[in-house]
């Protein structure tokens, strides 16, 4: 099994990383700020639509390749090296895909290749194998 899709869009730079903590007396509680909510959201709705019919079951190979729009001196194409990290990128967008069913658990993501450009056009392509040729039934 193979998915494989491209979604135009300026990819988010909010991560998940950026949970608040508020603490009253010796509790902490941990939140989500509004921005963080708005992007997981965004993701959510970008994603959706491409999930598939049934959701991958073992092993998987996730590719990402978010494009940013080009800015200032940066040319199509080049890598970007500013942040935000690949590592924070990939959480939100997995944990996403999780309660979008692409499959059951994202610690089946056993391959991941992700990688962040500057692009003229700007978005996410996402291509997921399946490393064990299985489905659910």
């Amino acid at each position: 099994m193979h998915t494989e899709f491209f979604i135009p869009m300026n990819p988010p730079t909010v991560t998940q990383q950026e949970h608040k903590v508020n603490t009253t007396g010796t509790k902490a509680r941990f939140y989500e700020p509004a921005e963080v909510k708005a992007t997981r959201s965004k993701l959510s709705d970008a994603v959706g639509p491409h999930r598939p019919e049934q959701p991958y079951v073992g092993a998987v190979r996730l590719m990402v390749k978010w494009c940013f729009p080009v800015c200032g001196k940066h040319k199509d194409g080049e890598y970007r090296t500013s942040k935000p990290d690949t590592d924070n990128l990939q959480k939100m967008l997995k944990d996403v895909m999780t309660t979008n069913h692409f499959w059951k658990d994202d610690a089946q993501v056993a391959s991941e290749i992700c990688e962040k450009f500057w692009a003229k056009v700007p978005g996410l392509y996402i291509a997921i194998e399946d490393c064990e040729g299985r489905i659910e039934s």
